[in-house]
């Protein structure tokens, strides 16, 4: 096949599509652009930055595109239903990142927890602010509540338990008394909201913010609320409204409303710890996406 790869991939994964007979391209395209380009390809595999939709499906059938591939866990990019509807299978790689954001949204906990983001910051401009930064929390003895119980969340409530956190779980799905496999028990999200210490969301784009004023209202007051999953899960005006108030004490945000973000009054808020959507990007996270895409293609039409 002739292969189209957008946003990178592992090149130890490249080299095998072309070991296995496959002409692969690296080259990202503009919107506009991007549609004319797949006409000539009969698979792209894409990231979070290129967005495939009607438009550029509409272009494609033009072409022989048979497959797009989603690195990662969300496929909200990419117009998934329209593209199977007209015969373009859509793939993506749920497990391989998995504990890479996992991990992340832990570090974010950490850092909003004993100020590890400020604190560091002050530090380089000079200043030894310990009185300003010494009245930290422990994780350990606290609920920590996630939102979207799926392998990230999972993975996440894992390590949580491990270093003496109460798990609380929401998935829209599953009933609220009933229990996950690891025994992580399904509240309602009004148990949840009322109950944790910590908040991480780990659920797909929903059609308005999980964390909005309405939600925040409900929440425990110097709750912690992190985000690794879709930036429009978060109404960003109603958190630092919170975070200005000391509703929320601290927030970790590794995606935005709009990326790059220029919320920059969010951003340099002393009680935001940020990364720029960098949850799946260790190197064994895009290993283990490469081997994934591999086989998804190798196995494609069999």
């Amino acid at each position: 096949m002739k292969i189209l790869v957008t946003d990178g991939m592992d090149k130890t994964a490249l080299q095998q599509l072309r070991d296995m007979g496959h002409e692969v391209t690296e080259q990202f395209y503009a919107p506009e652009e991007l549609g004319a380009a797949l006409k000539d390809f009969d698979a792209v595999v894409v990231r979070s930055k290129t967005k495939v939709r009607q438009a550029h499906i509409d272009e494609a059938l033009k072409g022989n595109l048979k497959l797009i591939i989603r690195g990662g866990v969300g496929v909200d990019n990419i117009d998934v239903a329209y593209a199977r509807e007209h015969g373009i299978e859509v793939r993506n790689t749920p497990a391989a990142s998995s504990r890479s954001v996992a991990e992340l949204a832990l570090g974010h906990m950490l850092s909003c927890a004993r100020f590890l983001s400020v604190a560091g910051n002050t530090m380089r401009n000079g200043l030894w602010e310990k009185k300003a930064y010494g009245k930290g929390i422990e994780l350990g003895g606290k609920t920590l509540g996630i939102i979207g119980y799926g392998r990230i969340g999972q993975c996440l409530g894992q390590m949580a338990s491990a270093i003496g956190m109460t798990v609380l779980a929401y998935g829209a799905h599953h009933e609220p008394g009933t229990a996950a496999k690891d025994g992580t028990p399904y509240v309602s999200m009004e148990e949840l909201l009322q109950s944790a210490d910590f908040i991480s969301v780990h659920a797909p784009a929903a059609d308005g913010p999980i964390i909005n004023a309405e939600t925040i209202a409900k929440m425990k007051d110097g709750v912690v609320i992190i985000n690794t999953s879709r930036g429009a899960n978060l109404d960003e005006a109603a958190l630092l409204e919170a975070l200005n108030s000391g509703k929320v004490r601290a927030a970790g945000l590794d995606v935005f409303a709009a990326e790059p973000t220029a919320n920059t009054e969010l951003l340099n808020h002393p009680h935001v710890s940020c990364t720029p959507h960098i949850g799946a990007a260790t190197g064994e996270a895009q290993a283990r996406i490469g081997q994934e895409i591999v086989s998804i293609i190798a196995g494609f039409g069999k």
